[in-house]
């Protein structure tokens, strides 16, 4: 993206903010959004495009290295890349044998694969804010567009849409395994029967249901949150030194320095994301007399 120079602190800020979303408007058509007021016109009849592409493209990242390694495993001495899987698949089997009192072959795959991939598309938000949207948008130029109209969010967790599509799969998991484990009748027995027992069944069903619906949205905002947060950081620290690709001079520093903080909130937050999910079906799984 060009530098901020060529557009106000609120345009800038604005077009970092906004995805390359596709859908149909109302008035325009099908086609991609031309501004932040056009994606929000599209409503529910779009699609956040880079979301899906990033999301996608790190998924299979994580999914190809672990395959590979795994297929070169050695029984003698590891090489690095063995190391360092055997440590990450070590570090979530404990967190799962700590939080997991069932028995369910899922739960550890899928506590492994919501870290890695949390964390990589975390991980998305070191980059030069300007870095890819620029590079993005020199390419589209080339085919006639104007690079001000191009939008670009490379970090999927700044997007809702993203945390919110996580957190619900893990609900439907949990809503899953609860009636799976308990029955329908157990199930809507812990909703109506606790904490009040019988008599105090429309009190109970309104405490349960909020502690079970508040589930998946203080799982998907909790993740939003801080990686918005982050990404907006960084985006006023370019912005405060005119934009542009940041590598160097004190702009770069501070970039830097808040990169080297920012690693610690990246991995809490794929690491909550994971304990939570793990939480959530260990409790799926204990029935209640």
């Amino acid at each position: 993206m060009a530098s901020s120079e060529m557009m106000t602190s609120q345009e800038y800020i604005q077009h970092h903010l906004t995805n390359l979303t596709f859908g149909l408007h109302p008035e325009h058509g099908l086609g991609f959004a031309h501004s932040s007021a056009d994606a929000a016109e599209m409503g529910f009849w779009a699609i956040n495009v880079d979301t899906v592409f990033f999301s996608i493209l790190l998924g299979g990242l994580f999914l190809w290295f672990f395959k590979g390694v795994a297929e070169k495993v050695s029984a003698g001495v590891p090489g690095a890349a063995q190391n360092f899987v055997e440590w990450i698949v070590d570090f979530v089997e404990d967190n799962v044998r700590g939080s997991f009192s069932g028995k369910n072959a899922m739960v550890a795959p899928l506590a492994l694969t919501i870290f890695a991939w949390v964390f990589l598309m975390n991980l998305m938000d070191l980059l030069p804010v300007d870095l890819i949207p620029y590079l993005f948008g020199q390419l589209m130029a080339t085919f006639g567009a104007e690079p001000h109209h191009v939008f670009l969010k490379v970090v999927p967790t700044t997007d809702p849409n993203a945390t919110f599509g996580m957190a619900l799969t893990v609900f439907f998991l949990v809503l899953f395994y609860s009636i799976k484990i308990k029955g329908v009748g157990g199930f809507l027995g812990e909703l109506t029967l606790q904490p009040f027992g019988k008599w105090g069944m429309p009190a109970n069903l309104i405490l349960e249901g909020i502690s079970l619906l508040s589930k998946p949205v203080s799982l998907a905002l909790r993740l939003f949150g801080n990686m918005y947060a982050g990404e907006m950081i960084f985006i006023l620290i370019a912005l405060l030194y005119g934009g542009g690709i940041v590598l160097a001079g004190t702009a770069g520093l501070l970039q830097f320095v808040w990169a080297v903080f920012h690693i610690l909130i990246i991995t809490l937050q794929a690491f909550i994301f994971m304990v939570l999910t793990i939480v959530y079906l260990d409790m799926a799984h204990q029935e209640h007399h």
